[in-house]
């Protein structure tokens, strides 16, 4: 357990020292900060507008960003270390190699939370106070679910991002896969959605298509956020899928949970298994 932490130290300072962390929180918050303002300039409105509106958008658009921030993150964790010739250096040592990939992950996954945490919720405590909603537990609560299950999101991609790194043998195949993978989960997964949806219209398709969603982790951040409390259901028409899977929080949580363990057991095993 001491070496993993170690390990995790070493990539979390060397997020801090490669600019990441604060990169992303900047982003992040700016993003935040940018759609509460302009959010309702469409409507001809422009200012502040409530957390509930804010959270619907983020969680429209955060999907895009966050996915790619992920994998742009941790793409090249094992590749790139092999490339520069640290990778045997490293494994010298008496570390394991699971500890030594679990290490890294932490250390990502900590510059991800980091940067999520302070990005989105200084955006919020400045959007409470502006938007006069600074008291309203409700909604507080929903903005944390965004953060955690935006935090979650990141690292699943993240997860991903470590089993693309394991497999491959060159940094440039290691982007070339990362790009796939978002195309894939943010633009081309909906796709295929809607063209089974329109296929299956009229049919018994309604019943078991939604559940399709859940092998998207994108899709389920997207679903526990805009259907998980009250606060932003009304906003969405997603207020009308009535499965109980579709809609309870804690299920969503956990699938999501799951798409980062998952995942990051395959990095595991795939990198016991690689041979160095």
């Amino acid at each position: 357990m001491n070496a993993i932490l170690i390990v995790a130290r070493k990539e979390f300072r060397d997020g801090l020292r490669n600019r990441w962390v604060l990169a992303i929180t900047l982003v992040f918050a700016f993003l935040a900060i940018g759609l509460a303002y302009f959010g309702g300039s469409a409507s001809g409105i422009v200012g502040f507008t409530s957390l509930a509106t804010t959270i619907v958008s983020l969680a429209s658009l955060a999907i895009f960003l966050i996915p790619l921030i992920a994998l742009l993150l941790a793409y090249d964790s094992i590749v790139g270390e092999e490339e520069q010739g640290t990778l045997l250096l490293l494994l010298t040592y008496p570390l394991r190699r699971t500890e030594l990939l679990t290490g890294k992950f932490i250390g990502h996954a900590a510059i991800m939370a980091t940067s999520t945490v302070l990005g989105f919720g200084v955006a919020a405590l400045l959007i409470g106070i502006l938007s006069d909603e600074l008291y309203d537990s409700e909604l507080w609560q929903a903005f944390a679910f965004f953060i955690l299950t935006a935090t979650l999101l990141g690292w699943a991609f993240i997860a991903m991002a470590y089993v693309t790194s394991v497999v491959v043998s060159e940094k440039s195949r290691a982007t070339g896969i990362t790009l796939v993978i978002w195309f894939w989960f943010v633009l081309i997964f909906d796709l295929i959605m809607l063209g089974l949806l329109v296929i299956s219209s009229g049919g018994g398709g309604g019943r078991w298509l939604p559940y399709l969603m859940l092998l998207n982790p994108t899709d389920i951040f997207r679903l526990a956020n805009l259907s998980g409390f009250e606060a932003t259901r009304n906003y969405t028409g997603l207020a009308q899928v009535t499965s109980e899977t579709l809609t309870d929080p804690t299920i969503l949580t956990f699938i999501l949970v799951l798409w980062v363990i998952i995942p990051l057991l395959l990095a595991i095993w795939l990198f016991n298994h690689r041979r160095v």
